[in-house]
């Protein structure tokens, strides 16, 4: 696998993006990030015929195997760090690899795509909430308000504008799933940020993934216990396990750190904002979804929220001027 075409295209046009002046550049590395984050949200809802285990599990496999040629080395470097600092790489293996993605592909099985991609968009948000309760960073004004539009937001989506209707609701148990990938990802944001810088990049991925196969072993034997094995031996299948386990599991967080070396980590991580409008185009042209009024404009409360909590400094100076 790891001698595939398609492996040597990617890293070569990381290399020369990563070797180009030009200024240019990272933002077309962060416009690649969202199209290949959006495309895990679309894929694991073509691929939703499937139990969620299964598409988690197969994914980390393909992901494992393509790590393996370019992480082994700084993972075995770095293996007593890992002995050492085990507690916090269990929790960023357990949260952001094992299980986020794992509550993506459980609730595109009830929801929609558009519905999971606004929702996702919320985990800055709920990491800046978190920040100030756990590590007692300070909360300004404005931020206050970007958490209440974002929350606006997203319940605006959940509910379908219904927001004054909630006896004739019905809840969808998808977007209660989505929670779960929300929380996972904000605490994974939280001990990342604390604790990230003392491990190597590319090792300490292919130790979690490794990790994260592991984990949820016990899992997929359950689930194909309980449902059987599934078929998944057809190319559409196939194709969709290998863009899971190349691009958003891969090369996304090439490029994405890249640009950050580049930009910083504020300025990059706006770009992530456009989520929901790459997943809301795909999903309508792609898998045949309909969007209504109150997703796009949940989605752009929730956006503006978002920047609002995140980029407080920013606008702030920009209104100054």
């Amino acid at each position: 696998m790891s001698s595939s075409p398609v492996y040597y295209v990617c890293i070569i046009l990381f290399l020369v993006v990563r070797g180009r002046g030009r200024k240019v550049y990272p933002y077309i590395l962060l416009i690649l990030v969202v199209i290949f984050y959006g495309g895990n949200i679309l894929t694991g809802k073509a691929l939703n015929d499937l139990p969620p285990f299964t598409i988690a599990y197969l994914r980390l496999v393909i992901a494992f195997i393509f790590l393996l040629p370019v992480g082994y080395k700084s993972a075995r470097k770095a293996k007593p760090v890992f002995f050492k600092y085990y507690k916090p790489l269990l929790v960023m293996t357990v949260t952001g690899v094992a299980f986020f993605n794992t509550f993506i592909y459980a609730s595109l099985q009830f929801t929609t795509a558009t519905n999971v991609s606004v929702l996702e968009t919320l985990i800055p948000v709920l990491t800046v909430v978190l920040s100030w309760a756990i590590l007692k960073e300070h909360l300004s004004a404005l931020q206050v308000v970007g958490i209440a539009l974002s929350l606006l937001g997203a319940l605006g989506v959940v509910m379908n504008g219904n927001l004054f209707n909630l006896a004739d609701l019905g809840w969808n148990i998808g977007d209660g799933i989505m929670v779960g990938a929300i929380i996972c990802w904000a605490v994974y944001s939280l001990v990342v940020k604390q604790v990230m810088f003392m491990f190597p990049p590319l090792g300490t991925i292919l130790v979690m993934t490794g990790l994260s196969l592991v984990i949820l072993f016990p899992f997929i034997t359950v689930e194909w216990l309980v449902y059987g094995i599934p078929s998944i031996w057809n190319l559409s299948n196939i194709l969709g396990f290998l863009y899971l386990g190349i691009f958003p599991s891969f090369i996304a967080l090439l490029f994405y750190n890249t640009a950050v070396e580049r930009l910083g980590a504020s300025k990059a991580s706006v770009f992530l904002n456009l989520l929901p409008v790459v997943t809301m185009t795909g999903a309508y042209f792609w898998l045949g979804e309909k969007v209504s009024v109150a997703q796009v404009t949940g989605a752009l409360l929730v956006i503006l929220g978002v920047v609002m909590t995140t980029q407080p400094k920013v606008l702030k100076r920009k209104i100054s001027e």
